[in-house]
């Protein structure tokens, strides 16, 4: 079975939210991509001081100035389209108060027919944290497990009744219920991480690094659920951002996903040897505007179906 190709919605500063993203997510769904995907990032600090990973004079990268909040995009898209899957990679998760959350994603996902995958991380940024998060930076990592309890009492028959660190919910009805249980995917970063997946989450999603890199990290992995005796099976969706450039890259350092459609195809079926499920493919951040996006997303899709992606 071919692997299912998703691609990334606009998001970036170039983007006019209201025009672009239901005209995005229109065109791939016609172009036949699997899936719309979004991601998160809130703010833009001042690199003098608050520097790229808290490295002061570090500059942050352009494409993160003016990011879109997430879930109002998927909102957009959802409206849009009809059967495409609605996806998060990354939801910085700890960003949010777990029943809002919680309630939200159910929400899109009742009033899109079942169409939400949440992808779900801590992110990284310090800045980003003392701006909203509901714990410290430092907490990151008990807070999604608090969401993840509290994702799953929310989405669970009613009454709902939760009492965490941060979280309390009476017993209560909560609605609306998503269509069906929303599939939670999760990074496995560390040790840690991975056991969390393992054990909580319906599957990965892992950044595209280089293929064997990838093999490797899936392997482990599954070697992982099955020391831990997981026996429902791990879903993947692996992240691909790609760095478009018209004529072909021709130095030796060039890094995966970074070039020309072809090579952009080239690296994507080597990713897809490795036998995950899904590839989503963000080319938002090499373009210049909506209609570039649509051309060359529409170039990618024809030529990896083309390869046998």
């Amino acid at each position: 079975m071919a692997t299912r190709l998703g691609l990334c919605l606009p998001q970036l500063k170039w983007t006019d939210v209201g025009r672009d993203v239901p005209d995005v997510a229109r065109f791939a769904e016609r172009t036949g991509f699997d899936s719309l995907w979004v991601f998160e990032r809130t703010l833009f600090p001042e690199p003098a001081t608050h520097g790229l990973f808290g490295i002061p004079g570090r500059p942050w990268p352009d494409h993160y100035r003016s990011v879109a909040d997430p879930l109002v995009t998927l909102t957009l898209a959802a409206a849009a389209t009809e059967r495409a899957r609605l996806g998060t990679s990354v939801l910085v998760a700890p960003l949010h108060l777990p029943f809002q959350l919680a309630r939200s994603l159910a929400t899109l996902d009742a009033a899109s027919g079942g169409r939400v995958v949440a992808g779900l991380g801590t992110g990284w940024s310090r800045d980003e944290y003392a701006a909203s998060s509901v714990a410290p930076f430092e907490q990151r990592g008990k807070v999604l497990d608090e969401i993840l309890d509290v994702l799953a009492a929310v989405w669970d028959p009613d009454p709902v009744a939760y009492e965490g660190e941060w979280t309390t919910i009476v017993p209560s009805e909560v609605g609306p219920k998503p269509a069906r249980r929303i599939p939670v995917l999760l990074p496995a970063n560390s040790p840690r991480a991975a056991r969390r997946l393992v054990d909580r989450a319906d599957g990965w999603m892992p950044g595209a690094t280089g293929a064997r890199k990838l093999a490797e990290q899936w392997a482990d992995l599954r070697g992982l659920a099955a020391e831990r005796g997981r026996t429902a099976p791990l879903r993947s969706v692996l992240r691909a951002n790609a760095r478009y450039t018209a004529k072909a890259y021709e130095g030796q350092d060039r890094a995966p996903l970074q070039g020309s459609v072809e090579q952009i195809v080239e690296d994507l079926v080597a990713h897809a040897e490795v036998g995950l499920e899904e590839i989503l493919v963000d080319l938002q951040m090499s373009v210049r505007d909506a209609e570039e996006l649509k051309d060359v997303a529409a170039e990618v899709y024809t030529a990896a179906r083309a390869a046998g992606v």
